[in-house]
């Protein structure tokens, strides 16, 4: 089954996990790899670069520049990984670098509309 782990970092640091270094994300993104579970995964670009889109109830599309995120937490990048169950994506998760200190992953099902 597809589950995507979401990277959550603080929208006022840098957004790195506490006591995280580039290595330990290198590891980890070997680690998926050679277990052979990744499907996807991609580091997003910093939030300063993000753009907003609203569209209203006559259709009129609204865009924003700039990071305008309602909480503390952004979205810093995924990874789809393909696991037997929940309980191995949660594992997987908890080996995550972005899960130590202030960050977190969220961990979601992929939905199968083919199923």
């Amino acid at each position: 089954m597809k589950y995507m782990m979401l990277i959550n970092g603080i929208a006022d640091g840098n957004g790195d996990a506490e006591g995280c270094t580039p290595a330990d994300w290198m590891a980890f993104d070997k680690d998926v790899r050679d277990a052979g579970i990744l499907v996807s995964g991609e580091s997003l670009a910093d939030l300063v670069t993000a753009t907003t889109v609203r569209v209203d109830g006559d259709g009129r599309r609204t865009v924003t520049d700039g990071p305008f995120a309602e909480s503390r937490e952004v979205l810093g990048g995924f990874y789809v990984i393909d696991v037997p169950d929940l309980d191995a994506a949660l594992d997987w998760a908890a080996r995550c670098p972005g899960a130590r200190g202030s960050g977190s992953v969220v961990v979601r099902p992929v939905a199968d509309f083919g199923a």
